[in-house]
């Protein structure tokens, strides 16, 4: 295989153990069937490495190894994470405790694992996760608050400050695909870990655990270890965040969407609370780690597909927004109603308008010198609003919402947190307030919904208020993209992406000349290997041209999923509103061209030759299907020579299985473009 022999040794390592300590026997069976079906590539990529701590905590595929989410990895990171917190607090952490949440997953299956023989993760559901969890605190005498049902990322935060815990668990994969499972861990402020702190998690977890200590669940009870919290903290957080509001005007219809996850709890009670009328979709509102009623089964705001099913009944509704959270209810979607058409918007434009709403409402009750932090990849279009308005900005902050609560905590030991006005990242996370450590579905909910209120009584919408602060400050275009590369061999390819565009210095992309280049490693200092790795982004200013005024490419290796993410920003100067579109358009076309040469340098490096149209295939396929998608596609025009349409359509199905739900919606443009008609057109069907 195309790897290391490091790999290798260690896949080979882990295996064996797997196979011969009593502690896996439940997993022998099926490790035994991958190896006589020899899944040899699915082998390694499960055991070739301990599962990673990233910038969102340890999550990933459910399976079996150490490079999977399963009961073992979770007890084992249990183990680690008592035997953090006991050398960092002492004795005062058994009785202070930890909180517990989970949310809406569950695993079912996937094409590796058999259905015939016993299979240790079959259903594992995040409530499955947290009880496992709680055992081993408990077996550790550590004291467990945990909620009696799924809760949302946020009140997790809130209720560990709150309870005084020094630390807790969320167990979620947040928007990733439905799979996934995993842990993000806080510590007693109610954030995530920041380098050195992660690092030291992770050696205790990886190098130190040499016995997992287990109470039984009852046991556990019956001795005061392990308590059920619930509606006191749910109330609490409800009134918290309500508090948050800037505006009475409440004239607005509000459609939302959890996309099949918790923000019922959060979202939609924070809403009520605060006087809004609020329908839920009734298709996507029970809780379900299926995702079923999800196009592609994504449930992740970011993806403008996700409010398909949702967007109908916003539309019976005469809904004005739409509003959505995904699986843990800590990121916000939006979809506002202009000039009788929807309108996404994306993370950036939702931060950029809350940065501009909350500096008009709160900027001049402020005594101090009011703050607002983004991350470094966040649109700076927001630093431009800043600038203008005499607010100070922290904006160029490593991508995570950990490092954004990191600002906010040295703010509160400074006893200016009521200086502090929002939070953001480009991916649909926003905080406010002092009353969590992590973004909050529900404040950007609950400003969204009044700003939405008062623009409605000028019969205005959140596209004329964007377009508005376009016009006053400059047309921002952000865009993100991403090659997903899966497996040991994905992570070299990745990797290789970063050496080669660090190493090389490359003065241009194609015909886009590079003038300066930001290695966020040389920043220093570099407290651990963790900061090292969270720092490995590459930031690149290109020459603009046009009516551009700057253009900026960002590429780092995502944190939590095998995939480089690639940022583009291209910025102008303040125009009339009348030549807003001529701008946009201008800067568009400079983006699509932009991408291209970007994303061919990449593809290059790993020694890739990617066609055009595989721009038009959805964007968060890994590359692996796009490619293959090429291969099996003179074989779809063949199909239209099947006379039996029930045949065609069998053979169709087969033919795409591998791309997953809703196959012909992910690679129709594609085809589309050299065809010029839809694959069901194409076939009669």
């Amino acid at each position: 295989m195309s790897v290391s022999d490091v790999n290798k040794t260690q896949a080979l390592r882990f295996i064996e153990l797997w196979l011969t300590d009593i502690q896996f026997s439940d997993y022998v069976p099926q490790i035994e069937h991958l190896v006589a079906s020899s899944q040899w590539d699915y082998l390694l990529d499960s055991f070739y490495q301990v599962i990673p701590f990233g910038t969102g905590g340890r999550r990933g595929e459910v399976g079996i190894g150490p490079n999977r989410i399963n009961s073992w990895t979770i007890r084992a990171s249990a183990q680690g994470h008592s035997q953090y917190i006991l050398k960092k607090f002492g004795d005062t952490a058994r009785e202070r405790g930890v909180v517990l949440a989970f949310d809406v997953r569950q695993f079912f299956y996937n094409v590796y694992l058999s259905e015939q023989i016993s299979n240790p993760v079959k259903n594992i559901t995040s409530k499955d996760l947290a009880y496992v969890a709680a055992q081993v605190y408990a077996g550790n005498n550590i004291k467990v608050f945990l909620f009696d049902d799924v809760r949302t990322t946020p009140e997790l935060s809130f209720a560990i400050r709150r309870l005084g815990a020094v630390g807790g668990d969320m167990f979620s994969a947040s928007h990733n695909p439905p799979d996934h499972n995993g842990k993000k861990v806080y510590d007693e402020l109610g954030g995530q870990l920041i380098p050195p702190q992660d690092e030291a998690l992770v050696k205790e977890v990886t190098e130190e655990v040499t016995n997992i200590n287990n109470m039984e669940f009852d046991d556990a009870s019956k001795r005061g270890l392990i308590t059920f919290i619930g509606e006191e903290i749910d109330s609490a957080f409800i009134d918290a965040a309500s508090s948050l509001s800037l505006s009475k005007n409440r004239s607005v219809r509000i459609s939302f969407t959890p996309l099949h996850g918790c923000g019922t709890t959060s979202v939609v009670k924070v809403l009520e609370k605060s006087g809004f009328q609020v329908f839920v979709d009734p298709k996507t509102q029970n809780p379900s780690g299926l995702f079923e009623n999800i196009t592609f089964h994504i449930p992740n705001p970011e993806v403008v597909q996700s409010f398909d099913t949702s967007l109908k009944f916003a539309q019976e509704m005469s809904a004005d927004i739409l509003l959505s959270s995904d699986p843990d209810a800590d990121r916000l979607g939006i979809m506002v109603k202009h000039k009788n058409s929807w309108q996404f918007l994306t993370g950036n434009e939702i931060a950029t308008i809350l940065s501009q709403y909350v500096i008009e409402k709160r900027k001049s009750k402020i005594k101090g010198t009011a703050v607002i932090i983004k991350t470094a990849v966040t649109s700076g279009l927001i630093q431009k609003i800043c600038d203008k308005n005499g607010v100070k900005i922290i904006g160029d902050l490593l991508v995570g919402f950990k490092y954004i609560a990191q600002k906010m905590n040295e703010i509160e030991s400074r006893g200016e947190i009521d200086n502090f006005l929002f939070g953001c990242e480009e991916s649909h996370g926003y905080i406010a307030g002092n009353y969590v450590r992590d973004k909050d579905a529900s404040v950007a909910a609950l400003w969204l919904s009044e700003l939405s209120a008062e623009l409605k009584e000028k019969k205005y919408t959140l596209i004329d208020y964007i377009e508005d602060i376009y016009a006053r400050y400059g047309y921002f275009e952000n865009y993100l993209t991403e090659i997903r590369m899966l497996g040991a061999e994905g992570k070299a390819k990745i990797e290789k992406i970063q050496k080669f565009l660090r190493e090389k210095n490359p003065t241009s992309f194609g015909k886009f000349v590079i003038q300066k280049r930001k290695d966020y490693q040389e920043d220093k200092p570099i407290v651990s290997d963790s900061d090292f790795y969270s720092k490995d982004m590459l930031e690149f200013h290109l020459a603009p041209s046009g009516h551009a005024t700057s253009i900026k490419v960002t590429i780092r290796p995502s944190g939590t999923e095998p995939k480089t993410k690639i940022y583009f920003e291209i910025g102008s100067k303040p125009c009339e509103k009348e030549k807003l579109d001529e701008v946009k358009n201008s800067i568009y076309s400079l983006l699509q061209s932009l991408e291209r040469e970007v994303m061919k340098e990449c593809y290059t490096i790993i020694g890739v030759d990617f066609p055009d149209r595989g721009f038009l295939i959805f964007w968060q396929l890994p590359l692996e299907k796009k490619l293959q998608y090429f291969e099996i596609e003179p074989d779809i025009v063949e199909l239209k020579n099947e006379k039996n349409k029930a045949l065609r359509i069998e053979k169709l199905n087969k033919l795409l299985s591998f791309l997953g739900a809703d196959p012909m919606a992910k690679v129709d443009k594609a085809f589309q473009a050299k065809y010029h008609t839809s694959i069901a057109s194409y076939l009669a069907l």
